[in-house]
């Protein structure tokens, strides 16, 4: 029996089942990291945009300060008042290392960073060892009333204070020094400094809260006050950042949206895993539903499988359909053959037995052993059927072993065997001496039926030759019996076909040659030949074991 292998549509390049599971589980792994990626960022974008805005007061805070400074240098020039002129002049130790002014632009940009470790609270004034310069008192107690107008509308934490880092200005702490603070003292040598300091709220914060890192936390800047390269003040501020809780909150419509598009993203993640994974094995399904309810003779493979293992699942459900169906075609095709094989002699044996019952006393003897030598023909015959369907039964069931065998080694056991017969085997040339991934009884049995077929048709003479291929070895065998006519030459594979059915032909000797090599990997077909019959088998070589092949 030959089973013709379905051949492999050729297909685009499909993916990986476990690759597709490895997206889709990296998006979900991804959608909440996302999500705390994107909250952190946001929080970090606040907490850099208070600082901001503190560098915006402090900016218009000092610039304010170097005004009233050249308003009191005015006055003293007019002579309406009169002061040291110690915030108008150089001196030494705030002096040293001024940042100078390389353009008419100087921009400060926010440079706190909620990545970075995050302060501790801001440590207490200290009593100052300082004189407060009374020009810096003076101007002070002017911009203490413009403090108290900017807190109420910014609620940011505002100090002011002099070159020593004496606070001259603000809601509390005025005379105590801040210069021991790491960012006021930086500010004190003329450089700005920020930072982000611990929050010790009197009230604790809602749950809600707990998961924002921006609700314990306070902004610190120092910015330094200078007008020709003197150190005339620090303008200290605090605030703390927009809780991210009130102001998504505050912009709900944009989080609406946002949560709109992640319920989007997860909506287009399980229409691609269905139509990836769910998708083909439901078209499956539904053919192999349709075959079993006879609506469908045969599983076709899958058009779009889109996934590797999918398209190999649908391949091999097709083959196994296939060969499922070309196994019931074979089987009733066979059982028609057998029945017809076996209707013929019983038929016959009915006849002779009824002949016999009927007129076993008047038939002549000559009669009776003719009736009773064809009952005996066609019980040798049937005798022959079953034997020989059994060995079709043990070819076509038959389970390959590890054996190997030698070609050389096969044919010396059969040639004397042969030639006491009548069939004289010549070999071309030296036969090759390769091992064979088939079995010494199955090899023996493939040639011993050729043999015996080349004997039923007149032949006395077997020519034999061997030739090694690229992945078999090629084994010819030329008889010169009777050949094969070319009406017959597409029938002599097909199951019980005979022309030597008086002979004791069974037409099976093929049929057994064809399963014994099928379950090997090998083949038979009918060769070229002007003269006798010529067959030609392609047997597989033994494999290489794992070490020889590395």
């Amino acid at each position: 029996m030959l089973i013709n292998a379905r051949l492999p549509l050729p297909r685009k390049k499909l993916f990986r089942l476990r690759s597709i599971l490895l997206v889709v589980m990296l998006a979900v792994l991804a959608l909440p990291l996302g999500g705390v990626y994107f909250f952190r960022i946001y929080e970090n974008g606040l907490v850099q945009q208070t600082e901001l805005e503190l560098i915006s007061q402090s900016a218009a805070l000092g610039a304010t300060f170097r005004q009233m400074v050249r308003d009191q240098q005015r006055a003293n020039d007019y002579g309406y008042v009169q002061f040291a002129p110690s915030l108008t002049e150089p001196y030494a130790p705030y002096a040293r290392n001024p940042k100078p002014a390389d353009t008419y632009y100087a921009p400060i940009t926010p440079k706190v960073d909620l990545i970075e470790p995050i302060a501790s609270p801001r440590p207490d004034a200290r009593p100052s060892t300082h004189a407060t310069d009374p020009l810096a008192h003076q101007i002070g107690e002017r911009m203490g009333r413009i403090i108290q107008d900017m807190q109420q509308v910014t609620l940011s934490g505002i100090r002011l204070l002099d070159m020593n880092g004496t606070v001259i200005a603000g809601h509390e702490e005025i005379g105590l020094s801040l210069a021991h603070i790491p960012e006021v003292k930086q500010a004190l040598h003329g450089q700005y400094a920020s930072v982000i300091r611990q929050r010790i709220s009197d009230q604790p914060a809602p749950p809600l809260y707990s998961i924002s890192r921006g609700t314990n936390i306070r902004v610190f800047t120092a910015f330094p006050v200078i007008e020709n390269g003197r150190l005339q003040g620090v303008i200290y501020l605090s605030r703390t950042p927009t809780n991210i809780i009130k102001h998504l909150y505050e912009v709900k419509d944009v989080v609406f949206l946002a949560t709109l598009s992640l319920l989007a993203l997860t909506v287009l993640l399980v229409l691609f895993v269905s139509s990836t994974i769910s998708r083909p094995i439901r078209e499956l399904l539904q053919q192999t539903e349709r075959v079993r309810q006879g609506e469908q003779r045969e599983i076709a493979p899958l058009q779009h499988p889109v996934t590797q293992e999918v398209a190999q699942l649908s391949e091999s459900f097709a083959g196994m359909s296939q060969a499922l169906a070309e196994r019931t075609d074979y089987i009733r095709r066979f059982a028609t053959h057998v029945s017809h094989e076996f209707k013929t002699p019983l038929t016959s044996m009915q006849g002779a037995l009824e002949l016999l019952r009927e007129h076993l006393d008047t038939m002549q003897p000559e009669r009776r052993e003719h009736f009773i030598g064809n009952l005996l023909a066609d019980t040798q015959r049937l005798k022959q059927l079953v034997n020989r369907l059994l060995e079709l039964a043990r070819a076509d069931s038959l389970e390959p072993s590890k054996q190997t065998s030698n070609l050389p080694e096969t044919f010396k056991a059969l040639q004397n065997r042969y030639q006491e017969r009548g069939l004289e085997l010549l070999f071309t040339s030296p036969l090759p001496d390769t091992r064979l991934a088939i079995a010494p009884d199955a090899l023996e049995a493939v040639i011993t039926n050729l043999l015996d077929n080349s004997l039923q048709h007149g032949a006395n003479q077997m020519q034999v030759q061997a030739s090694l291929r690229e992945n078999h070895l090629q084994l010819g065998l030329h008889d010169n019996g009777e050949g094969i006519s070319p009406a017959n030459r597409d029938k002599i594979f097909t199951p019980f076909f005979t022309t030597k059915r008086s002979k004791g032909g069974t037409g099976l000797g093929l049929e057994i040659i064809v399963s014994i090599l099928k379950a090997y990997g090998g083949s038979i077909r009918v060769g070229d030949t002007v003269q006798g019959a010529e067959f030609i088998l392609d047997l597989p070589p033994e494999k290489p074991s794992g070490k020889a092949a590395q």
